[in-house]
């Protein structure tokens, strides 16, 4: 083929054939813009033209072609498939294009050579198997897994097992996740064959790759071929043995994996963390990988299948060897600890990244699953699907089996004193994260989302506290112990208040009545806010966290004292309060001050330092989502002193206008400063009208419908509409007139804020009748309303057409009424005649 061509006008129909198809196909893979343009309009010119897509295919299975063409060819292919497959989707591929496809897919992915275009064939298989498998494509699980069979029989060419693998994986991958229960039986139906030829082939692989590097041999290339096969396998096993089965220990096939995967398990773990080990890194790191999908796998189905796990050969022994790794890490993790005075002289020591990795992953995965297992006995998972009686009975045993042999009350005990005093504990890596990057640090250790799952400490505060909860008799009275050896002014270990306090903060809600915290707080905690010694910000950052966690559920603490630890936690002139302290309090406060006990009067001795130091954190901090969190906390203020915060609203008002104006087009952030000013402008009330000047192009720019944020601000923004409007008297209704406009594309049937846009358009009649009867815009919205809306909606525009009637009558008399009543039923008349259709008599 010649390679010289050039596409000469951008978009001409050029005939599809694949000798033009190629150099189309060359012309867009160049180097050249204008050639790429010209390229790609033509492709897309050919994207509905019937053999477009086979011919993609054509190019593509020709290995002697420039790989850049036949790459984009693939490319093509598979995001063809998303558009055009489908039998309903418009200009769909037709059947015979289809057979052609998928006759060519499995053996071309099985002989390319180069991986990123075996990967994006497998991918492409994969959306194909999505949509035709079972129906269209019944046997695309079996075809992939008889080309896995001849592959792994055949020494030959590597090459041709490590492809199969990989189309297999990327198929398993979309059969794993489809929601569609014909799909998900027909794959649990093949999966004892899948099972039977890839466990095979792993075990095969395994066995090579581990008697070489035992035994030694001349054929290295092998072995690392090997150990790489072995680890694609698994990882489709690990997805294979979650959505294959419902119940896994009832198979006969995957009881004896399991078996045997758990004996890997332990013979790779030796390998990977045996110092004294011969093996290259790079074989190493391959190992460690394969002990990650394990782990994975055993996480994945206790959390999947907690019944068919517990049930499972071994898994006993299995939590137990996990448990053993948390504990040894914990000693290793404990080490990494340093004193809390690294926070202040910048000693952060040694990045522990590269130790032992495999180690805390484990030990990470080690903490998941024991969670599983608590939650399998005192949290089992509910189900509406109906359950037989064999299906009970293995519920109730397994509950018992992981009872009776992993959660017993001296392991609970145990492992409460690891969790506490080696995994709460801050590490170097943390206080040197806490020094470097405060904010970045503070928003990590305080998020709500299910980033605990990859990280030692918060995974260890949540099966903690799954601990104290479920074993509360065999574990408060230890805990209180070695809280009270700890708790004292005098001790000034730092590191070890924290992870203990920690605990105590944590379990609040079990401890309430049986810790005196009020004592505590008064002659413990008011006393350590005050020390200043260096890393003391630790301890600081503690006691506002434990502040928030117990003022929820404790009556009767001592309130005034709690706002004035806050108000010195706020105070950006003591150089204890770091960054990272002051957000933590400025997050705390809203705890504290949200319970129902809240009384201003307690708080108002504090209240103007600590909103002014508030207001001052909000505008010192530059991340988003801790500027969130800081707001949600002022709004929370606002709304519990209600019209006490008038002094201050000068002050917040000042802050959140050039905020506004900073967050563009971070929407959360402006959904929360509406918030806030809406519950301000209530708490004001007559006194908001000096803000209109700033509030109303607010509201005009959030509910304007050519603003691209409309949807994400005008509920909140009709919300401050409406509080502007309650606030403001007859005689000030100019400022606010301005906004009646947007009211009109709201004002239509199956809007969401319709009955809103009416409260609002009601609202202007008491305010501004005048100025609404001098002008009939109003009147067409309405009209069309009461055609075909539902009878809540009628009564609304019903109720509003009243008050601009009897408006009418009271300003300007009968001849104003009149005038009015005429024009209402010419818009009414107008509407009928608009909505007439054939047929129809009026």
């Amino acid at each position: 083929m010649a390679m010289n061509f050039a596409i000469e006008v951008a978009g001409e129909a050029n005939p599809l054939s694949l000798q033009t198809l190629y150099h189309t196909l060359t012309a867009a893979s160049s180097s050249d813009p204008q050639q790429i343009e010209s390229g790609a309009q033509q492709l897309q010119n050919w994207e509905k033209q019937s053999g477009y897509y086979s011919s993609l295919q054509s190019i593509f299975v020709d290995v002697s072609l420039p790989v850049e063409v036949r790459h984009l060819c693939i490319i093509q292919l598979k995001n063809g498939i998303d558009k055009y497959w489908r039998k309903t989707a418009p200009n769909a591929i037709k059947k015979d294009e289809k057979d052609l496809i998928r006759s060519r897919s499995i053996e071309s992915g099985t002989n390319e050579p180069d991986h990123r275009l075996a990967l994006q064939n497998a991918l492409m298989i994969a959306k194909i198997v999505r949509y035709e498998y079972p129906l269209e494509w019944p046997d695309a699980v079996s075809s992939i897994v008889s080309n896995l069979r001849q592959a792994s029989q055949s020494d030959d060419n590597p090459l041709r097992l490590t492809r199969a693998l990989l189309m297999l994986l990327e198929a398993i991958k979309e059969l794993s996740t489809a929601r569609i229960q014909r799909t998900r039986t027909s794959l649990q139906a093949a999966s004892v064959e899948v099972l039977q030829v890839l466990g095979k082939t792993y075990v095969d692989r395994v066995q090579t790759w581990m008697k070489f590097f035992h035994q030694g041999g001349d054929d290295e290339g092998g072995a690392i071929s090997s150990i790489e096969q072995s680890l694609l396998a698994l990882r489709v096993l690990r997805r294979l043995l979650i959505a294959g089965w419902d119940f896994p220990n009832r198979s006969t096939e995957v009881r004896e994996f399991w078996s045997l995967l758990g004996n890997h398990f332990r013979d790779m773990l030796s390998m990977a963390v045996n110092e004294s080990s011969s093996l290259h890194e790079n074989v190493r790191r391959l190992v460690e990988k394969h002990l990650r999908q394990i782990a994975k796998l055993h996480v994945n189905l206790a959390k999947a299948h907690p019944s068919g796990f517990a049930l499972l050969p071994g898994s006993v022994q299995l939590a137990a060897t996990y448990w053993n790794l948390v504990y040894q890490f914990g000693e290793t993790y404990g080490s990494q600890s340093s004193t809390a005075s690294d926070l202040s002289n910048g000693q952060t020591g040694d990045d522990h990244d590269q130790g032992v990795p495999i180690m805390e992953y484990l030990s990470l995965k080690g903490l998941l699953l024991l969670r599983a297992c608590v939650k399998m006995v005192f949290n089992p998972a509910q189900t509406f699907k109906y359950q037989q009686a064999e299906d009970k009975e293995e519920k109730a045993q397994s509950r018992q089996i992981i009872k009776e042999n992993i959660l017993t009350g001296n392991f609970a005990e145990a492992a409460m004193q690891t969790l506490v005093t080696r995994f709460f504990v801050f590490t170097q890596r943390d206080l040197r994260d806490w020094r470097a990057q405060p904010e970045e640090w503070e928003r990590r250790e305080e998020g709500e989302d299910d980033t605990w799952e990859f990280s030692i400490r918060p995974c260890a505060e949540k099966l903690f506290l799954e601990l104290i909860l479920n074993y509360k008799e065999q574990l408060v009275k230890p805990l209180l112990s070695v809280f009270w050896t700890v708790a004292n002014p005098q001790n000034r270990d730092v590191l070890q208040k924290d992870s203990i306090y920690g605990a105590i903060g944590l379990a609040a809600s079990v401890l309430e009545d049986k810790l005196d915290f009020d004592s505590f707080l008064r002659n413990t905690l008011a006393q350590e806010v005050q020390i200043d010694q260096p890393g003391c910000g630790v301890l600081r950052r503690r006691i506002a966290i434990v502040l928030g966690q117990w003022l929820p559920v404790k009556d009767g603490l001592d309130r005034p004292l709690v706002y004035q630890v806050f108000q010195h936690l706020l105070d950006k002139g003591t150089p204890s309060n770091d960054l990272v302290v002051r957000i933590t309090a400025g997050r705390q406060l809203k705890n504290v001050i949200i319970p129902f006990e809240f009384k201003f009067e307690q708080f108002e001795p504090y209240a103007t330092t600590v909103l002014h130091r508030l207001v001052a954190l909000i505008e010192e901090v530059e991340l988003s989502e801790i500027k969130l969190a800081l707001l949600n906390t002022l709004l929370v203020l606002i709304q519990s002193v209600e019209e006490k915060i008038v002094p201050f609203a000068d002050q917040i008002i000042s802050v959140l206008a050039p905020l506004w104006e900073q967050a563009g087009s971070e929407f959360l952030l402006k959904q929360s400063i509406l918030g806030i000013l809406s519950s301000l402008i209530s708490a004001v009330k007559g006194e908001s009208r000096k803000y209109h000047a700033l509030l109303i192009p607010l509201i005009d720019s959030s509910v304007d419908i050519a603003s691209e944020t409309r949807v994400y601000m005008l509920e909140d923004a009709l919300d401050l509409w409406v509080n502007i409007l309650q606030q403001t008297p007859s005689n000030a209704v100019s400022n606010v007139i301005s906004l009646v406009p947007h009211l009109f594309p709201m004002l239509e049937v199956g809007s969401d804020t319709l009955r809103k846009a009416l409260e609002i358009a009601e609202i202007y009649v008491y305010l501004a009748p005048a100025q609404l009867l001098a002008s009939t815009v109003l009147l067409s919205p309405l009209t069309s309303l009461l055609q075909g809306s539902k009878r809540e909606v009628t009564g609304l525009v019903l109720s509003i057409v009243e008050l601009l009637m009897r408006s009418a009558l009271e300003f300007r008399g009968v001849e104003a009424l009149t005038r009015f009543t005429l024009q209402l039923l010419e818009h009414i008349k107008r509407q009928a005649h608009t909505e007439r259709r054939p047929g129809l008599t009026y």
